[in-house]
């Protein structure tokens, strides 16, 4: 355990050193995408194979560190996802994608004994291989600043992070500024909560620190709810300690002692390497009693959530640490007054923690470099849908959604047209085409009824159906709804129903207007601002794609074809031989006909199976 500043100082040094003498990495994805594409089997036979041929490995930092020796890592997500499993070769900067078990032995004995890249494992697009990950455009368009170590370190390792710089603005913080500067260097970055609607963090902190009561927390939201979102995941199991340092420099900042994360038990990496992250942080003496002799008391805890949607707000999310129902409070008090066990709380995400070690140890006008005026700094998005590159990705506030679906993504996939993006989760709205060049930032989004969110964007082809993506947020929204008000609890289940009977071919005239009705008085009288949100997806299709609403009221039909129950199964009188073998297939008899002349299909018997498409021989049967 070291004691002192001086003591931190030479274990960082010895870090340091013992980083430079791995003078060549392998560092395994071992992020939730890649481990459950086998990754951890290819570390193990990437450990077995060296050992075999006799090459010096390392899996953690030798603190005696000794030439020649090649460091073999599990590292956090590289973002990638789309060609995981991913293995990063150091000092080089290749990246192989989609590596398999019968990889490992060219792997070693080309790359680590020749020095030579394996080709066939290089990224391709458009025949053109890529060898370094930074020239692959997918990362070309990034800016990596709170996942810049995601993919490059140890994510296990206090010693590594340590030896990149790890915990000096939390030495900084205890050492070299007031509480005072911490805040106003929060203040002067402009730093904004990146869990939603980007409150300034600097006005957060601000209002914690004046508050005579004590004890005061520090409270982390890990619990991504939203569906399609896993950039919080992401820096927990790539980067825990980054995380950690930001919640201890809050802690500083406003007079805590305590920290407590809140991560949904469905994140059990994220949960272990927190916990190892904690212990390890324990153990050295940057947790606990008296912090290098500082004065300065901190301890951190994990609670664990049961996956509740409505946990991801502020107040359900202390009432459950507290162990009682996670169920929103009315407001004010809010949290920074009467937060955890009723004292004040400051309550950030992940992201936004993430952010404040380099803001404290680089200055406020530094990180103002990169972003907008009013939205400084940079934001991950989980870039998901029908789109080419699937995966983690974290560009500059103001960047294009063009630039970010176009350029980083690819593009649409399997040649579709571009429809839609879902932005925010449940709790955001749709933009189309004619947004494309739109800054996401969060005022420029405000402005067109759509949010941020916590990051997830949702990519839609001219394939997909707006009314069934209404559908799939309100019945996401509905179930979990925590019941405490009347207007999301009833209301949410009135619009689902309505959007239930719309894609099932039982819409009626005068349900568009009642579901902007609804939409209206949720959002106006829902206790939290989840509730208030919870109609965003549906008014922003219908805004935009009011045209489907009509088509599958009026005309009982599905524009983009996606909606089974309005499907209909035809057969082409031109096409069809009369061999009868589609009616001797069909499950419920719906089809009729005599031998050698056409057979017609019964659409009110027909269940829209596909078993007579499948097996016509002459292609006469058809989904129109």
């Amino acid at each position: 355990m070291i004691k002192t500043r001086e003591e931190l100082k030479s274990l960082r040094e010895a870090c340091i050193r013992a980083e430079k003498s791995e003078t060549r990495k392998i560092l395994v994805c071992a992020g939730t995408g890649c481990v459950s594409g086998g990754s951890l089997d290819i570390y193990a036979a990437l450990k077995a194979k060296m050992d075999e041929c006799g090459i010096p490995c390392e899996v953690e930092l030798a603190m005696d560190p000794h030439e020649d020796v090649v460091g073999l890592k599990k590292s956090g997500c590289h973002g990638f996802c789309e060609m995981g499993p991913l293995v990063r070769i150091e000092p080089y900067g290749w990246l192989y994608t989609k590596v398999k078990m019968s990889d490992v032995d060219e792997i070693i004995e080309k790359t680590m004994v020749k020095g030579e890249i394996v080709e066939r494992l290089a990224y391709r697009q458009n025949g053109k291989i890529y060898q370094k990950q930074d020239e692959i455009p997918f990362y070309q368009k990034q800016t990596r600043k709170v996942l810049e170590h995601c993919g490059h370190i140890d994510a296990d390792s206090i010693h590594e992070y340590l030896a990149i710089g790890g915990y000096e603005a939390f030495e900084k913080a205890l050492f070299d500024v007031t509480s005072e500067d911490i805040i106003k260097s929060i203040t002067d970055s402009g730093l904004r909560g990146r869990g939603g609607g980007g409150f300034p963090a600097g006005k957060k902190w601000s209002q914690v620190a004046r508050q005579k009561s004590t004890p005061k927390y520090v409270v982390c939201n890990g619990d991504e709810g939203d569906p399609g979102a896993f950039m919080d995941r992401s820096i927990m199991e790539g980067d825990p300690h980054r995380m950690l340092e930001g919640m201890m420099i809050a802690g500083i900042a406003v007079g805590a002692c305590e920290g407590y994360i809140y991560v949904r038990a469905e994140y059990p990496m994220a949960v272990a390497r927190l916990q190892n992250a904690i212990n390890q942080a324990t153990e050295l003496g940057l947790l606990g009693e008296n912090i290098l002799g500082s004065g300065f008391n901190f301890t951190m805890h994990i609670n664990q959530g049961a996956g509740a949607f409505v946990c991801g707000e502020g107040s359900a999310l202390t009432a459950s640490i507290e162990g009682k129902r996670g169920m929103p409070r009315v407001k004010p008090p809010r949290t920074v007054e009467h937060g955890l066990f009723n004292q004040p709380t400051v309550l950030n995400n992940v992201e936004t923690f993430a952010n404040v070690a380099s803001i404290v140890k680089f200055g406020a006008e530094n990180y103002r470099k990169i972003g907008t005026e009013t939205s400084p700094g940079t934001k991950a998005f989980a870039l998901t849908g029908n789109i080419v590159n699937t995966g983690l990705i974290e560009v500059p506030m103001g960047t294009t959604l063009r630039e970010v679906i176009f350029d980083i993504g690819g593009g649409m996939r399997d040649g579709g047209e571009f429809k839609a993006v879902q932005i925010g989760g449940p709790s955001g709205g749709c933009l189309t085409a004619a947004e494309l060049d739109l800054p996401l930032d969060f005022d420029s989004l405000k402005k067109v009824g759509a949010m941020i969110g916590s990051g997830g964007l949702v990519v839609m082809d001219d394939k997909t159906c707006m009314v069934e993506v209404a559908r799939f947020f309100m019945n996401f929204t509905q179930n979990e709804s925590c019941g405490k008000c009347v207007p999301c609890r009833e209301g949410t289940k009135r619009m689902l129903e309505i959007l239930e009977r719309i894609v099932a071919g039982q819409g009626r005239e005068g349900d568009i207007d009642l579901l902007l009705e609804l939409a209206d008085t949720i959002t106006n009288t829902a206790l939290c601002g989840l509730g208030k949100t919870a109609a965003g997806p549906v008014v922003s299709t219908i805004k935009y794609f009011r045209d489907e609403y009509e088509a599958h009221i009026r005309d009982k039909r599905c524009p983009a074809g996606a909606c089974s129950k309005l499907k209909r199964i035809v057969i082409d009188p031109d096409l069809c031989k009369g061999c009868s073998k589609c009616s001797r297939g069909c499950p419920v008899s719906a089809i009729s006909g005599v031998i050698k002349s056409p057979f017609v299909i019964d659409q009110d018997k027909c269940i829209k199976c596909g078993a007579c498409v499948s097996t016509c021989p002459f292609h006469a049967i058809k989904e129109v």
